[in-house]
């Protein structure tokens, strides 16, 4: 069987392609198409593969973008952070949707959902959409996700939310900081951070989204900004745009 993978972090593209051939040594990737320009391009010219695996945030926009503009009849293993997409996911010949971070057990069964369902295109329609409207309610459901999961060295280590400080991005690399100032690289990107984290987190900037409890106080910072004095050691100075201190003051001033 050969399948179609769409991922804009090579990693994560590579940790995917490394669960399939676990799960199942015969199957084929034709190919890891990273954007939606090039999935288009890829599905215009090739029909030659029998599922695909689609993350849903690419670089130059939605995946959706993608089957709004070309029919694909294979059905699509969504793999994404964002659980606010399931909707529309089961919309578009969706037949599983996996919330990242997953892992090998999660791949396997959503392999053996599609294996199950080459079965089904003998049953009724009325029977066709029961078993969609089962998949959708066991999948659309809140986030409840306590930790982040980082990798040191051969180890995956889950970090409980709380003990999060604050994520930064720092030449180019997103990274966590904990309130014991251990800082990891993490594969996230801080939009899928931001969407995941909760309420007690707030994104200050394109580089920063700061736990409530990691800010100490505030401070005026040349007239038109506020400084950010965290209850951690961090290197750079954290500012709020003038534009953004109405909000952000709101957002300090709640309990979460």
């Amino acid at each position: 069987m050969k399948i179609v993978i769409i991922e804009d972090e090579p990693l994560l593209a590579e940790e995917l392609e490394h669960y399939i051939s676990i799960v199942h040594k015969d199957y084929e990737i034709s190919a890891v198409l990273p954007s939606v320009k090039e999935a288009v391009s890829f599905f215009q010219s090739n029909d030659n593969y029998q599922i695909v695996f689609s993350d849903i945030q690419l670089g130059d926009g939605l995946s959706f973008d993608i089957f709004r503009q070309i029919n694909i009849n294979a059905p699509i293993i969504f793999c994404t952070a964002y659980n606010q997409y399931a909707i529309e996911a089961f919309k578009n010949n969706g037949i599983d949707y996996l919330l990242k971070p997953f892992g090998q057990e999660s791949v396997k069964t959503a392999l053996m959902r599609y294996e199950k369902l080459k079965t089904s295109l003998q049953l009724s329609s009325d029977d066709y959409q029961k078993m969609t409207r089962e998949l959708e309610e066991s999948h659309i459901v809140t986030t409840t996700n306590n930790a982040i999961l980082v990798t040191q060295r051969d180890k995956i280590i889950p970090i409980k939310k709380e003990e999060i400080a604050l994520f930064s991005i720092r030449n180019g690399i997103v990274r966590l900081v904990d309130f014991n100032k251990n800082d990891f690289v993490i594969n996230y990107t801080l939009d899928e951070l931001e969407m995941i984290s909760g309420k007690a987190f707030y994104r200050i900037d394109r580089q920063h989204l700061v736990n409530r409890s990691a800010i100490r106080d505030v401070s005026q910072f040349l007239s038109r900004k506020l400084k950010l004095n965290l209850t951690i050691d961090y290197p750079e100075i954290i500012t709020v745009r003038k534009e953004k201190i109405a909000d952000f003051l709101e957002w300090l001033s709640m309990s979460y």
